[in-house]
């Protein structure tokens, strides 16, 4: 019986380890656990135009107990699945505070975005932009989302006074800064040592040492019941359906979605061992229609779009290779609905070390992309550069596909010449 029900998430005894999947969903769930803060702080500029901004965190967790259940059992991948911040951004800084528009109005934008994901994904057109990408580019993608990921875990410590501008005076007796540097060693101590739990043990040790240095917060109560998510359920407004101003954000939306996702999937399963060596992921359709359907659910709790989250990549760096590992992420977001002060009271200094380390474990799909082929190359190169550098996923995806398509062309066109100057030498 046991085996049966761990077989609904992928999860085999012969194959992988109950330990090792419970420890990856832990530390998955304490490295993105932050979006829980976040979201109701981003949206806060809204509660004076009506947003319930009190059922926000409870939204929140409950959209992404969603989006990674699906993604354990339709999917059956180790990712987690939350809010994005990158849409969230679009959400409220572009459609609400920007045009004007009311926060139902995102709302329903979000969730006619998610059933059009829900029939990309169910169409040929979802293979279609999957094959556009080749087997070097999706190898550049993990690469480049390794050096994205990594980027957030420096901005995240503190050690970064702007952009990317190191501060050295400041990592010096900064507490966070300190913090993080502690944290950084602990975590590569462990990782030298193949210490399986490592990064969840460094999470947890360097949480502790935060407390006499100031930086970890003791809460002072443990268990504290979640507000109410009625006043966020199904907030739409259908008068507004067939206004222009809707679908030009909706395809916004859904454009961000689609490469954001697909950049993450390909990134992550590319270092996982679980992507074929023709650059073909196994149940790729599964793993997008729970995004997909993770984003619809999330627009009736209340939330902007729902998507993998690129953290995932700590798990998967913890040996995390089923849906058992996304059950433990879901299980651990549903409990934060009761023990928010607790998970909250990990600070950004003790999980931004677990980050720059599963960004590094993802670098190692550099080896994969083939050197001497200039065409593949350099638009594999712009992606990786592109991606930390612009913060966004997509940006590095469109310019490397961009560049690829032009290099390929002209490629052609050069070899084409050069056949032909031959054919006409041995005439």
């Amino acid at each position: 019986m046991k085996e049966k029900l761990l077989a609904l998430v992928g999860f085999s005894v012969y194959r992988h380890s109950l330990k090792t999947e419970i420890i990856s969903g832990l530390t998955t769930f304490t490295t993105m656990s932050y979006i829980l803060a976040l979201m109701p702080a981003m949206f806060a500029p809204l509660e004076e135009r009506g947003f319930p901004l009190s059922s926000l965190f409870t939204a929140t967790a409950l959209a992404s107990v969603a989006g990674t259940l699906l993604m354990a059992f339709l999917a059956k991948r180790p990712f987690g699945q939350a809010p994005g911040l990158t849409l969230n951004l679009f959400f409220v800084e572009t459609v609400c505070l920007s045009l004007g528009y009311s926060w139902q109005f995102a709302l329903t934008a979000v969730l006619l975005e998610g059933l059009l994901f829900v029939l990309l994904c169910w169409s040929n057109l979802r293979q279609i932009i999957f094959e556009m990408v080749p087997t070097s580019m999706k190898h550049a993608i993990a690469v480049g989302i390794g050096f994205f990921i990594a980027m957030i875990g420096f901005k995240n410590s503190g050690i970064l006074a702007e952009g990317t501008i190191f501060n050295h005076l400041d990592t010096l007796t900064n507490p966070n800064s300190i913090l993080f540097m502690i944290g950084l060693v602990l975590t590569g101590i462990f990782f030298v040592m193949r210490l399986r739990g490592g990064l969840l043990l460094s999470i947890v040790i360097t949480t502790i040492i935060g407390i006499p240095l100031g930086v970890t917060a003791i809460p002072d109560q443990i268990f504290d019941l979640p507000e109410s998510p009625a006043p966020l359920f199904c907030q739409f407004s259908w008068d507004i359906v067939f206004t222009p101003d809707l679908w030009v954000c909706v395809i916004t939306m859904l454009f961000f979605d689609v490469f954001d996702s697909l950049g993450t999937i390909v990134g992550l399963m590319a270092n996982s061992g679980l992507i074929r060596k023709n650059g073909r992921i196994p149940y790729m359709q599964n793993i997008m229609m729970s995004d997909a359907l993770g984003t619809v659910a999330g627009a009736c709790l209340g939330c902007s779009t729902v998507t993998t989250y690129v953290e995932s990549a700590t798990g998967v760096a913890e040996g995390g290779r089923t849906g058992l590992t996304a059950f433990v992420i879901a299980l651990c977001f549903a409990a934060s609905l009761f023990f928010a002060p607790l998970f909250l009271a990990i600070p950004a200094a003790a999980t931004a070390p677990v980050m720059i380390m599963a960004g590094f474990y993802l670098f190692d799909s550099v080896k994969h992309i083939i050197l001497s082929k200039p065409a593949e190359v350099v638009p594999g190169f712009l992606a990786i550069l592109l991606m930390p550098v612009t913060g966004s996923i997509s940006d590095g995806i469109v310019a490397g596909l961009f560049t690829y398509i032009l290099f390929s062309f002209i490629d052609g066109l050069v070899n084409r010449k050069k056949n032909v100057d031959l054919d006409e030498q041995e005439f």
